[in-house]
């Protein structure tokens, strides 16, 4: 039976007197997508520093395929995408590409890697050159260079466009079919719930949560209404009624209500225009703002 791609078994870190990470436990397997969310500060990023073998716990064990993190043998199966990452801005993106994959057993061709990166025109380029968005995918090819068994992506497509974006979701779900490991933090809700089989969500140094997508969303009660409106409604209208939650931006209004059939008949009741209706279960993100901020630190 193989080791868990990654595990943390009691563990804590903290930097002078904060406690950033706090008696975590939980086993990352092999072939597993998991996403790890949490507001800024929560842990997250500490979390997976400590996977990575770049921070050591203040307490507690850290295993990356069953080894200590910072054994060579480990670390030779990782590939990593950090939010703070730096390579010299005179090479080209190919040399740089290349000078990486060497330090694997086993690499992707350098064509290859800056394919799924989707920067073949830019393959010449000098890295000081790029976009921020291109260094993304840069970072991203500089990650799968080595054709890991493991990625740790630290909010990938931050700073990335729309087709960047889109590239990149594609590119991380076409290795989850081939069986890859991969671990990725991320405050664009969208994309774990696209991606991930399972999301921990971790509030204050904690694991608060640590299920599938579906359970997470089903822990937040209520219906998500949402309509347009040809003029933007009054927030009157909407007093009185039994709302867990409401935005307002511009003529498109979004509820979240355990009443949703009382809350609409008296809507229809006071006039509003309501147009392009659908009412759903709670998404990813209403379950993780839910659960957040029902925490509090102790």
């Amino acid at each position: 039976m193989s080791a868990p791609a990654a595990e943390l078994v009691n563990t804590s870190k903290r930097y002078g007197e904060v406690q950033a990470v706090r008696d975590v436990s939980f086993v990352i397997e092999p072939g597993e997508v998991v996403a790890m969310l949490g507001p800024n500060g929560a842990g997250k990023t500490t979390s997976i520093s400590l996977m990575l073998g770049t921070r050591k716990p203040t307490s507690g064990t850290v295993r990356l395929f069953g080894m200590d993190p910072k054994d060579l043998k480990a670390r030779s199966r990782i590939g990593v995408m950090l939010q703070e990452s730096g390579v010299p801005g005179m090479l080209r993106v190919a040399e740089i590409v290349e000078l990486f994959r060497s330090y694997y057993p086993a690499p992707l061709a350098t064509a290859e890697a800056i394919r799924m990166a989707g920067l073949e025109e830019k393959a010449k380029s000098l890295v000081k050159d790029l976009s921020g968005g291109q260094r993304q995918r840069l970072y991203f090819a500089l990650a799968v260079c080595g054709d890991p068994d493991a990625l740790f992506l630290d909010e990938p497509t931050v700073g990335m466009d729309v087709e960047g974006r889109r590239r990149f979701l594609e590119e991380i779900g076409a290795l989850a079919t081939k069986g890859r490991t991969v671990v990725l933090t991320t405050h664009y809700l969208e994309e774990a719930d696209q991606l991930a089989r399972r999301v921990i969500v971790i509030d204050h140094g904690r694991v608060i949560a640590d299920s599938t997508p579906a359970a997470i969303k089903a822990r937040v009660a209520g219906k998500r209404v949402t309509f347009s409106t040809g003029t933007r409604p009054d927030e009157s209208q909407f007093a009185g009624l039994p709302l867990n939650s409401k935005q307002i931006e511009d003529h498109r209004v979004r509820l979240l209500t355990n009443e949703p059939e009382q809350v609409l008949r008296e809507l229809f009741r006071r006039g509003v225009e309501i147009q392009n209706l659908e009412v759903a279960g709670a998404d990813l993100e209403e379950a993780f703002v839910a659960m957040t901020h029902q925490q509090a630190p102790t």
